[in-house]
């Protein structure tokens, strides 16, 4: 994976920060209780300091931390080892910092029926739990993420464009808009990173032209991208993938699984986390740069709103200094809010710029 190099190797490295950074994810999102069991999952490739921190922090709140290592997958969303599945299934929380993250598997689905509380955090290190979970006001956050969804679904078309290239259109008819970074409130749930929302347009409306600039993984050859690649969708569908050396070896990974749901667009996001101003090859920071566009292909949860598919895997990218046009009217323009609620929502946060 394609990714910036920025692992302090100190123990001791944000020791502080990253202790409150664990408390704030165990006790204001995954909401865990005393008495719970609560799952952390990491691979080889995992942030190790991460999961101990978290762990910790689960004790504190009188709740059992399990923590379960194992070997790092060739790829996501494969089946993991039997034992790892297992202890999944019996959670009551599930916090996922593997790398080869497991969300859209058959143990994953197994563990949602059964009622746990998941997040996924693949790829997490010190660095960017401080960041993104740490320093940012997690309500003022979703006070900026709430506002995106009111004006999602009061629109009806939404398009997006971009300097790269990038002119895509689709209507949400009554598509639901989710607000991904949220309290894990309901068993069953999946939450995701603070400083997203996610949806996904009528599929036979999307039509245009998709550029990812910032990120793209998987597969594990790319991350952060060198060269653009250039995706045409017709009705909810990538029809081509063009490009550089980058665009070449997405394009071979997709045909590699031979599996028509693989090129369908799974969801439209929008990112806005305050502590990620750039695209770092890690996909759920890269998911959140602030004033990002993210789309996911291939495998559609039931979450997203209307009907799920099931793809041999799925992959993300990032379009960055996007503009926004709910109804033709923008929200958006080169990658900053330009919407009087959102710019001052954006300067109650402290984002720079606003």
């Amino acid at each position: 994976m394609e990714m910036h190099s920025r692992l302090e190797p100190r123990p001791e490295y944000l020791g502080f920060e990253l202790a409150l950074a664990a408390r704030k994810l165990v006790e204001q999102v995954m909401l865990v209780k005393p008495g719970e069991h609560v799952v952390l999952t990491g691979d080889t490739s995992s942030d190790r300091r991460v999961l101990d921190a978290t762990a910790q922090a689960v004790a504190a709140a009188g709740a059992h931390p399990v923590v379960v290592w194992y070997e790092t997958l060739p790829g996501s969303s494969m089946e993991p080892p039997r034992p790892v599945a297992g202890a999944i299934a019996d959670a009551d929380v599930w916090i996922e910092f593997a790398v080869s993250y497991l969300m859209h598997s058959d143990a994953f689905r197994a563990a949602m029926k059964n009622g746990c509380r998941y997040t996924n955090l693949t790829a997490m290190d010190v660095q960017m739990l401080v960041a993104t979970v740490g320093r940012p006001d997690f309500e003022g956050v979703m006070r900026l993420g709430k506002a995106l969804v009111k004006l999602l679904e009061e629109a009806d078309e939404v398009r997006i464009t971009s300097a790269n290239g990038t002119d895509i259109t689709g209507r949400n008819g009554d598509r639901p808009i989710n607000l991904r970074g949220k309290p894990a409130e309901r068993p069953g749930e999946t939450v995701m990173l603070s400083g997203q929302i996610s949806w996904n347009p009528l599929e036979e409306t999307q039509q245009g032209t998709l550029v990812f600039d910032g990120a793209l993984w998987p597969p594990d050859e790319l991350g952060l991208l060198r060269s653009p690649v250039r995706c045409t969708v017709e009705n909810g569908v990538v029809t081509a993938i063009e490009g550089g050396q980058d665009a070449e070896t997405f394009r071979r990974w997709m045909e590699s699984w031979d599996d028509p749901n693989m090129f369908r667009v799974a969801h439209w996001s929008l990112g806005f986390n305050p502590g990620v101003p750039a695209p770092t090859g890690r996909i759920v920071e890269d998911e959140r740069v602030f004033g990002c566009v993210e789309l996911g292909i291939g495998t559609k949860g039931a979450w997203i709103g209307g009907e799920p598919w099931v793809a041999a895997a799925h992959t993300d990218g990032s379009v960055l200094a996007p503009s926004i046009y709910l109804d033709g009217v923008a929200i958006e323009k080169d990658g900053c809010y330009v919407h009087p609620e959102l710019v001052r929502i954006c300067a109650e946060l402290g984002v720079a710029g606003y």
